[in-house]
């Protein structure tokens, strides 16, 4: 593992520790300038080897969502699901959304 894959995991693992993230939201978290500005090709080595169950992240995230607001199943699936919202992916969002209680 080279030190610039290690300090993206040990980020990943921060993060992970305070919110809930996808896959997908996580590589764009520690990749993106507004981020961490890792190289893409760490973020994802991060997001591949963290130990994480990313349908337990999704449930996190649906609960996070119901707390603050009201939502449809329906809509809270768009929103776990969606390019602009978290992007996980629409099994993940599903058992998520279920085990939130919609």
């Amino acid at each position: 593992m080279t030190s610039g894959q290690a300090n993206a995991l040990r980020a990943a693992e921060n993060y992970l520790s305070f919110m809930p993230f996808s896959r997908k939201g996580l590589i764009q978290q520690l990749s993106s300038d507004a981020g961490d500005g890792y190289s893409l090709k760490d973020a994802t080595f991060a997001a591949d080897h963290v130990k994480v169950n990313w349908k337990e992240q999704a449930a996190k995230a649906a609960k996070n969502y119901l707390d603050m607001m009201p939502f449809s199943r329906t809509g809270l699936i768009q929103q776990l699901t969606s390019e602009a919202g978290d992007g996980y992916t629409r099994s993940e969002a599903e058992y998520g959304v279920t085990k939130a209680g919609l």
